[in-house]
């Protein structure tokens, strides 16, 4: 139980995946943390599976992302499948870009996983106090710093934070206790997810996929070793539910399949964004901030990109070489990120819902029961522009006048190394990123790192020399140089170096301290 009038830099509101790699990232920073959770445990239930490229990235950057590929499924299993049933051969697939097979824009690959079993990987990643059991009441913000009102199991402590950030969901207690309001579509529907275990390698064995789309509801494999999950919509009576007839026939008609139903779950499909993603000293994240439909496996991702987007300012704050307006660019930057995913989650839903109409008109019709023609192409699923091609605008981004006409879509991604954009992969060492030179700093790329030698006290930076094909790639002249972030977005370049020993030194300045 937390003590009474206890003291931390920085409380975190849920322990989900984004706030457990919240935890993660400050304390690379030493920033002090207390970690609370509602729920006794971590979550048993499956819940979010992919884990996209530049998630992937984030937990590279953590030591981490070599040990979940190893407990995720085989590359292969990045497709997407539809069928009239389990039984039946596929009308219709397509593969995750990214996921399905390594790309040349990154270091990592996306994974399939289950989120119990990336949770532990994440909790085990820091040493700060977490706290089970544990429920936020009430909070108050109080000159510098937040107290947050806590029960535990009908006994109350106070703690008191620098900062708080909410993670708790999308029917979050601190949203809503600060009366942020959503916008969006709401509730798009009510589901139930069944968890059983049966041996369907008849079916899948030869065609491994992460989701299989049926007319009779979702299937997915939860394990590399076992495991089944079956989402469906929540029929009317779900006391009265026998879960095990309702997957024995949603598998077909002609099967023997012993079937065993461990846990059922019953949830709403939120789409919705907070009208603000911050309140004084407390800042939404993940899906307090914005609830996302499943279909395309962004919400979870997109929560973590949020916190390694505000961590690194947060440090920056609470260890005196940022000023607190830093913080404002994080809604600048993560709100329209939000609002364009979920006008992408939507439509994913969308198009979803369109193979199986299209697939039950030409049953109806007794057309050819052969391939149907999906609704979108293969880029429906390439959703590198959205994940890779995020830009930002903010203060904490200096332009350089130069023309930047792409905006982050769902579809292609073109690297490049203009303000705003994420730092392009390079290699620049067999096994050696561009962004594995990122870390709790910032990074000055530069093929001439002699000429750009000056004091940049208190920021935390790092120079990184670039051969000549490498500066070229980044369109940096002979002692030009790139401004990282330590999210590893670029904060801002100069074809060529400026006059004057202080520009260096001006950037950090106008970055940090807007």
């Amino acid at each position: 139980m937390p003590e009474a009038n206890a003291e931390v830099e920085v409380l975190i509101v849920g322990g989900g995946p984004v706030g457990l790699t919240a935890r993660a990232l400050l304390e690379r920073w030493g920033v002090r943390t207390l970690l609370v959770e509602k729920h006794r445990e971590l979550a048993p239930f499956p819940r979010s599976r992919l884990v996209n490229v530049r998630t992937m990235e984030i937990y590279r950057g953590l030591g981490l992302a070599a040990g979940m590929t190893a407990r995720a499924f085989a590359p292969e299993y990045g497709r997407i499948r539809f069928r009239d049933s389990m039984q039946h051969p596929d009308f219709a697939s397509a593969a995750m870009v990214g996921v399905h097979a390594p790309i040349a824009e990154s270091p990592e690959i996306g994974i399939v996983t289950s989120q119990d079993r990336l949770e532990p990987a994440l909790l085990d990643a820091a040493r700060a106090p977490m706290r089970f059991g544990v429920e936020l009441v009430d909070l108050r913000e109080t000159g510098a710093s937040v107290e947050a009102v806590l029960d535990e199991q009908g006994a109350p402590s106070t703690v008191r934070a620098r900062w708080l950030i909410a993670a708790d969901g999308a029917n979050s207690t601190v949203r809503q206790r600060l009366g942020i309001g959503t916008t969006g579509p709401g509730v798009l529907a009510d589901f139930t997810t069944v968890v059983f275990d049966a041996d369907l390698d008849r079916w899948c064995a030869d065609q491994p996929a992460g989701v299989y789309f049926t007319m009779n509801g979702l299937f997915g494999p939860l394990y590399p070793d076992h495991g089944w999950a079956w989402l469906v919509r929540t029929p009317d009576d779900t006391a009265g539910s026998d879960w095990r007839a309702h997957v024995a026939r949603a598998l077909g008609p002609d099967h023997d399949i012993s079937i065993e139903v461990l846990r059922v779950q019953h949830w709403a499909m939120n789409a919705t964004v907070a009208e603000r993603f911050r309140a004084g000293r407390v800042l939404l994240a993940g899906d307090a901030a914005h609830a996302m439909p499943i279909i395309g496996g962004l919400g979870m991702n997109t929560g973590i990109a949020d916190v390694h987007n505000l961590c690194w300012k947060l440090a920056g704050v609470l260890r005196g070489w940022a000023g607190a307006g830093l913080l404002e660019s994080y809604a600048a930057e993560r709100l329209p990120v939000a609002q364009r995913t979920l006008g992408q989650t939507v439509a994913n839903t969308q198009l979803t819902l369109q193979v199986q109409s299209r697939r039950q008109e030409q049953t109806l019709l007794g057309a050819d029961p052969g391939i149907v023609e999906l609704p979108w192409s293969e880029q429906y699923f390439a959703q590198l522009g959205l994940v890779l091609g995020v830009v930002y605008r903010s203060d904490a981004v200096l332009d350089d006048g130069s023309a930047d006409e792409s905006a982050a879509t769902g579809t292609d991604y073109i690297p490049t190394p203009l303000p705003g954009h994420r730092m392009p992969h390079l290699w620049l060492a067999p096994e050696r990123s561009t962004l594995d030179t990122l870390g709790e700093w910032f990074t000055l790329f530069t093929p001439d790192p002699g000429r750009w030698q000056a004091s940049t006290a208190p920021w935390p930076l790092r120079l990184e020399p670039l051969t000549g094909e490498h500066a070229d790639a980044c369109d940096l002249g002979a002692d030009g140089a790139l401004l990282v972030r330590p999210d590893g977005h670029i904060a801002a370049r100069w074809h060529d170096r400026p006059p004057g020993d202080s520009t260096l030194h001006d950037a950090l300045a106008a970055i940090t301290r807007p």
